[in-house]
């Protein structure tokens, strides 16, 4: 078997579902032993894995890959709450190349969008589908699909001006923080003109206009996936006030915070 596809037989996924959680600060998880392929999404906070005696910090907005067979033990950010949600597929036994092959994958990588919005519509329709039919089986497949075919996007984006990374990196981390365009320019290595450039060459928009479209983003996932208030997600995400905020939320999707949680906007953002 040479490629993704023949390494993921739809026969052979059993079950498939999605889960989310908030942990209180200081919280843990484990040890246990993995049963399934799971792909774990990290919104907020920070978590430790130790997968077979070996930790690996990972950070927000990261997703990792858990695999068959090995010993895990979680502790979560001692520092407040850490939000991740899940995706589980549950497969028939692998062979000892199918094995090879899923081990051979990164632990972990950005979260991309399309991930994040595969998970919105597990979580929305798992309550009238259960876990072995055929609509959460495909989506589950199409999860680790997609996480497989990041690896491909992640190389590309390698031969990206490191600057950007750099920058983007320090938003996606750092994003409740105040940042200003001199304290990520300073992280890239460049100036801020230069870093406003590179950012309109590549990513047609400003440094400042992604890190507040970045926060909007994550404002969304906590007001359709937590009961936070609107005050904690302010904080939290990095806003100025409620006030702004909500003209925030209000300019990215014509809609307020309000209306995103009545009805759990799954739309498009605008610059």
């Amino acid at each position: 078997m040479n490629s993704s596809r023949s390494m993921l037989s739809y026969n052979n996924i059993k079950m498939a579902w999605a889960g989310t959680i908030l942990y209180p600060s200081g919280g843990r998880y484990g040890p246990r032993v993995q049963d399934d392929i799971q792909l774990v999404l990290l919104h907020s906070g920070e978590m430790k894995i130790e997968i077979d005696g070996t930790a690996h910090v990972i950070m927000p907005g990261s997703v990792v890959l858990l695999k068959p067979g090995h010993h895990e033990h979680f502790t979560f950010s001692n520092r407040g709450e850490t939000w991740h949600r899940w995706i589980s597929i549950h497969l028939s036994p692998l062979s000892i190349e199918e094995s090879a092959y899923f081990e051979a994958l990164p632990l972990f990588q950005p979260i991309s969008e399309e991930l994040n919005r595969l998970t919105d519509v597990m979580l929305s329709l798992q309550s009238d589908h259960p876990s072995n039919s055929d609509v959460l089986r495909s989506l589950g497949m199409s999860a680790l699909l997609l996480y497989i075919s990041e690896m491909t996007r992640k190389r590309e984006l390698e031969e990206v001006h490191p600057s950007i990374l750099m920058a983007k990196s320090l938003i996606h981390s750092t994003y409740h923080n105040e940042l200003t365009l001199t304290m990520l320019a300073d992280h890239g290595g460049v100036s801020p003109e230069h870093l406003v450039r590179l950012f309109r060459m590549n990513e047609k928009t400003t440094p400042i206009k992604y890190l507040w479209r970045y926060r909007v983003l994550r404002a969304l996932e906590f007001l359709t996936h937590t009961g936070l208030s609107i005050t904690e997600i302010t904080l939290r995400c990095g806003f100025k006030s409620t006030f702004h905020f909500a003209r925030m939320v209000k300019q990215h999707t014509g809609k307020t915070p309000t209306e995103v949680r009545r009805f759990s906007w799954k739309g498009n953002l605008s610059e």
